[in-house]
């Protein structure tokens, strides 16, 4: 029943504000990462699924139930390679809504598919020469991974 009603309020075009909650050096972390997923093009998509940034101890997962991404302090470390996972989890968030197998191979290949998407609008989009060349640093490291 609240998948249905998160689906039609997406749908609706609904956007939440979105918090981040944690240290303070973890919250300027995943704010220097917001900045590049806004440099990018890609915030309204993240605010359409995610709801919150929570910085937790354990590994770095979705939470579906919450709309939130609980992620540890080494997953934000890199401000590029956070704001590409948050893009990742919120293409998973989506296809949970949309009632897809969010989970596993050929999902897993979608996602990556939606970050290196992201990467490569971001490197397009940034003036800063330290970002596009992270940017393309992780390309490079994704186009050599299993998922592709």
């Amino acid at each position: 029943e609240e998948v249905k009603e998160a689906k039609e309020l997406v749908k609706k075009g609904y956007k939440h504000r979105l918090r981040v909650k944690g240290s303070p050096d973890f919250k300027q972390k995943v704010r220097a990462a917001l900045k590049l997923v806004k440099t990018a093009g890609y915030y309204d998509f993240l605010r359409k699924y995610i709801k919150r940034v929570v910085e937790i101890d354990g590994f770095t997962q979705l939470r579906e139930s919450e709309a939130s991404i609980w992620a540890n302090k080494y997953a934000v470390a890199n401000p590029v390679d956070a704001a590409s996972l948050f893009i990742q989890k919120a293409n998973h968030m989506k296809e949970y809504l949309e009632g897809k197998l969010y989970y596993g191979g050929e999902a897993e290949r979608r996602s990556v598919e939606k970050r290196i998407e992201f990467l490569e609008s971001l490197k397009r989009k940034s003036r800063k020469r330290e970002v596009k060349e992270e940017c393309e640093r992780l390309l490079k490291s994704w186009s050599e991974s299993v998922f592709l």
